[in-house]
């Protein structure tokens, strides 16, 4: 890695774009799409307002201080993976997104952190065996690209919606449900693929939402794909009118994962 790019083995050069990412796009296109300026502008504000904190907290905590290589598949803002490296003082992240926007938010997230435009279905553009701890924070997880870029011993920590979540608002909005049986498909789709898991932690917490905050919580997801902002400031406006706010379940289950033995 230089100031300027990343170089291979094979000599080729790889430059930052002048918003600091780097892009490593195979050139294949598989039509998935990625999130939009105005949907990580929402996701920021979310972050920022503190709605998922404790979600962040639960995931830095079952990280190893002395991890040198964190990668984020599906890093978004970047916000869990720089929450990550204060927790490893000394670790090198790297954050992996479809979004040139999520990248351009990652690059700016930590300075210890790396943003990389990437297709996390396809070849990670990671060495073999080289992270400790790999993030997929309601992000689409790929096996065996994981199974190969986790050391020996490294952890893989999920964090997936469960049936609760956001439930009081999900419909209204437009947002996808969340099926009964999630994270017993997930803890299956981790045994077939050679995964065992650690740890399941469920985090549970309830904030205050205003209607621009109900907007932003529905339009960093998938309904900014399907509703228009002005469609969602209206959904948003008629759960909680004038200075209203309402209370909103954040549920999740962070799931830690190892390579089975």
């Amino acid at each position: 890695m230089t100031p300027a790019g990343l170089l291979c083995t094979s000599g080729h050069r790889f430059d930052r774009a002048r918003q600091g990412y780097v892009a490593l796009l195979s050139g294949r296109t598989r039509g998935h799409r990625s999130d939009t300026a105005p949907m990580v502008a929402a996701r920021r504000r979310i972050q920022d307002a503190g709605i998922f904190d404790p979600v962040t907290a639960a995931v830095s905590s079952r990280l190893d201080p002395a991890a040198d290589v964190i990668v984020d598949a599906g890093a978004g803002t970047g916000h869990y993976l720089s929450a990550a490296l204060d927790t490893a003082p000394a670790a090198l992240g790297i954050g992996c997104d479809l979004s040139k926007y999520c990248a351009r938010a990652a690059a700016r997230a930590h300075p210890r952190a790396l943003s990389v435009v990437a297709d996390l279905w396809d070849t990670l553009p990671i060495a073999s065996s080289a992270a400790d701890a790999v993030l997929s924070i309601f992000a689409p997880r790929n096996l065996a690209e994981t199974a190969r870029i986790l050391a020996p011993g490294g952890r893989w920590l999920l964090v997936t919606p469960a049936p609760d979540h956001l439930a009081q608002v999900r419909e209204s909005l437009g947002m996808l449900g969340i099926g009964a049986d999630k994270l017993e498909r997930l803890h299956d789709e981790l045994a077939d693929g050679g995964f065992a898991v650690a740890e399941t932690v469920p985090v549970t917490a309830t904030a205050e939402l205003a209607a621009g905050q109900l907007a932003d919580l529905a339009g960093m997801g998938p309904a900014g794909f399907h509703r228009t902002p002005d469609e969602l400031a209206a959904a948003a406006q008629a759960l909680a009118p004038g200075d209203v706010r309402v209370p909103v379940t954040v549920d999740v289950t962070l799931t830690v994962a190892v390579e089975r033995s």
